[in-house]
C-alpha cells in the first residue's frame, strides 16, 4: 500500500471564473483506493469548486489532475462517469417524476425499464448496500433520506472506482446516518473503493475518514491523517481561528403575563399528524425533536397552511387564520423550509429578488404599485450586512452561494416583513460550523427582540442550545415535553427513539450537560 500509486492526485489545481473571483489557489490532493478522505471547510472555501472539477461540471483554470497514474481532462459528468468518478451532490440531482429504477440507471441507454435483468441488478446493489426500496415507487414521493439512498445507489451502479460524497447526511436523521456510515465503510475496506467525504459532522468525520484535507480561501490549509487529529484542531483549522463552542442558554421561565402570538388547536393531518395544541409566547424559542419521519416538518407545513388535508385552528395574535400559505403570511408567519432551494428560495433570482419577495410592498414607491428596484437591492444589500453573507453584491445568484450563504438568505427574506412567528426547519442543515453559530445567535436575537420561534432540527445539540421548551415527536404525535434547562441530549435522543428515560439517569445526564 505505500508504495501504490493513488488512484486520483491533484496537483496545483486552481480555478478563476470570469468575474475574477478565484476559488481554488493552487489546491494538491491525494486520495488512494480503500480509504476514506474527508474534504472539510467552511462554505464558501472552494469546496463545491473542487467537488464541480472532478465531477466534469467545470473545467480547472490551471493545474493537474491525475487518474490511475495518468494526466487526464475531462469535460463532462458522463466522461468522468466513464472514466471511474461518480459523485453524489448535496442537493440530489435525481428526476422527481421518474420512478426510483429509473433514476439509479438513468445513465444507462437503451429500452431497458421492463428488463428483468436490470431489476436484478437493482436488487444486487440493495443487497450490497443493505438497504431496499421499491423500484417502482416514484421519487417525489420519497423522504430526503430516501432520495439520499437513491442517489447512493446510483453512484454504485456507474461501478465508480472514487464516489464522492458531497455532505450525504445533511438532512438525515440519526439511524438513517448509521446507514450510510455502514455503507461508506463497506465500499472502502470491502470494496475497495476511494471515497472523498465532505461534511460539516466534525464527529463523523474523526468517525469515518482516514485522511482529512481542509480548504480555506482556496487553499489547503490542512493535510493529516485524522487520528493525528481532532474535533478542535479541524475546526481551528477550517475557520482560521479558535472555536468557542456555543453555550447553551441559561433559560429563565417563560413568562406567563408574555402575549401568545401563536395558537394551535387540534390540528392534525390524515396519516401524518395526529392533532397537536400549543401556544407559544412572545420571547419564546419551542424545539421540535424527534427523527427523519416523526412529523416535525409535517407539523410546520400544517402550521404554515401549506397542508391542504390539515385540520384544526391557527391563530396569530388571536386571531383565526385562513389554511392557506398567503394568508399565513398576512397574519405574520415565515416558514424557512428544510429544502431551501426546492422550497425557500427561486434559483433563477438574484440575492435582492429573493429577499424582497415576501414584502413587496416594502419596496415599492409611493407612486407605483411596481416595486423599485433601486430599494430591492438596497434591502438586498442590507441583508448582506445584517447576515454576514458573503457576496459581493446582492445581484448574485442564490445558486452560485454556498449552503451557508444561501440559507441566510432564506431567513433574511423574512428578516423585513412584519413576522411574528418564525418556523424554522433544520435552519442548519448542511452548513459549516461558522455559518451555523451565526442562525442559532440570529434566533436568540429573534426571541430578544419579541417574536416567537418554532425550530426543528435533527441536531439535539442545538435545539439545547436555544430553546426555552422542547416538544419531542414520533409517529406524527407529541409524546413529550420539556423545558430546555431541564433535560439532555441524552434524555431527548430516548424519547425520540422510542425509548423511556430513566427519570434519574435524565436528570443527572443534564446536570452534567450544564457542568460541561
Amino acid at each position: 500500500m505505500a508504495n501504490e500509486i493513488p488512484l486520483l492526485q491533484l496537483k496545483g489545481v486552481t480555478k478563476t471564473f470570469p468575474n475574477g473571483l478565484t476559488a481554488l489557489r493552487g489546491v494538491n490532493l491525494e486520495v488512494s483506493r480503500g480509504t476514506v478522505h474527508g474534504l472539510l471547510g467552511a462554505n464558501g472555501a472552494g469546496k463545491s469548486t473542487l467537488i464541480k472539477i472532478l465531477s466534469g461540471s467545470l473545467p480547472a483554470t490551471g493545474g493537474k489532475i491525475v487518474w490511475k497514474g495518468e494526466a487526464v481532462e475531462y469535460s463532462s459528468p458522463k466522461a468522468a462517469n466513464d472514466m471511474g468518478i461518480a459523485t453524489i451532490h448535496q442537493h440530489i440531482p435525481l428526476v422527481p417524476t421518474l420512478s426510483v429504477l429509473e433514476n439509479v440507471f438513468l445513465g444507462e441507454e437503451g429500452r431497458w425499464r421492463r428488463n428483468t435483468a436490470i431489476r436484478q441488478r437493482f436488487d444486487d446493489l440493495c443487497q450490497r448496500v443493505g438497504y431496499w426500496l421499491d423500484p417502482d415507487s416514484l421519487v417525489n414521493e420519497l423522504s430526503i433520506g430516501q432520495r439520499q439512498m437513491v442517489a447512493i445507489l446510483q453512484a454504485l451502479g456507474t461501478g465508480a472506482d472514487l464516489i464522492v460524497m458531497d455532505e450525504p447526511t445533511a438532512s438525515l436523521a440519526a439511524n438513517e446516518r448509521e446507514v450510510v456510515y455502514r455503507i461508506v465503510r463497506h465500499l472502502s475496506s470491502v470494496e475497495n473503493k476511494a471515497i472523498v467525504f465532505v461534511s460539516h459532522f466534525l464527529d463523523e468525520v474523526v468517525a469515518l475518514t482516514d485522511r482529512v484535507t481542509i480548504l480555506r480561501d482556496g487553499q489547503a490549509v490542512l493535510d493529516a491523517e485524522t487520528r493525528d487529529l481532532d474535533e478542535s484542531r479541524i475546526a481551528e483549522a477550517i475557520v482560521g481561528r479558535q472555536i468557542v463552542a456555543l453555550e447553551r442558554a441559561t433559560h429563565q421561565p417563560v413568562d406567563e403575563s408574555a402575549m401568545v402570538l401563536l395558537e394551535i388547536r387540534e390540528l392534525a393531518s390524515p396519516d401524518k399528524l395526529e392533532p397537536i395544541s400549543l401556544k407559544v409566547r412572545a420571547g419564546e424559542v419551542v424545539g421540535i425533536a424527534g427523527l427523519l419521519g416523526s412529523g416535525r416538518s409535517e407539523l410546520l407545513h400544517a402550521i404554515f397552511g401549506a397542508d391542504p388535508d390539515a385540520t384544526g385552528d391557527v391563530r396569530v395574535d388571536g386571531r383565526l387564520i385562513g389554511k392557506s400559505t398567503a394568508a399565513s403570511v398576512r397574519a405574520g408567519l415565515g416558514l424557512v423550509p428544510e429544502d431551501r432551494m426546492a422550497q425557500g428560495l427561486v434559483p433563477g433570482f438574484e440575492i435582492w429578488r429573493n429577499t424582497t419577495l415576501p414584502a413587496l410592498d416594502g419596496v415599492s414607491s409611493r407612486a407605483s404599485w411596481l416595486p423599485d428596484r433601486t430599494l430591492e437591492r438596497e434591502r438586498g444589500a442590507e441583508a448582506i450586512r445584517r447576515l454576514s453573507i458573503k457576496a459581493d453584491s446582492p445581484d448574485i445568484l442564490v445558486t452560485e452561494l454556498s449552503g451557508g450563504n444561501a440559507q441566510k438568505v432564506t431567513i433574511a427574506k423574512w428578516l423585513f416583513s412584519d413576522v411574528k412567528v418564525f418556523l424554522l426547519d433544520e435552519p442548519t442543515a448542511g452548513i459549516d460550523i461558522g455559518a451555523k453559530t451565526d442562525i442559532l445567535l440570529l434566533v436568540r436575537a429573534l426571541a430578544a427582540e419579541g417574536k416567537a420561534v418554532i425550530m426543528v432540527s435533527s441536531e439535539f445539540e442545538e435545539i439545547l442550545a436555544v430553546s426555552s421548551r422542547i416538544l419531542v415527536m414520533r409517529d406524527g404525535r407529541c409524546i413529550a415535553e420539556r423545558a430546555g434547562h431541564e433535560t439532555s441530549e441524552h434524555e431527548l435522543v430516548l424519547l425520540a427513539g422510542g425509548k423511556t428515560a430513566n427519570p434519574a439517569s435524565a436528570h443527572n445526564a443534564s446536570v452534567q450537560s450544564r457542568r460541561s
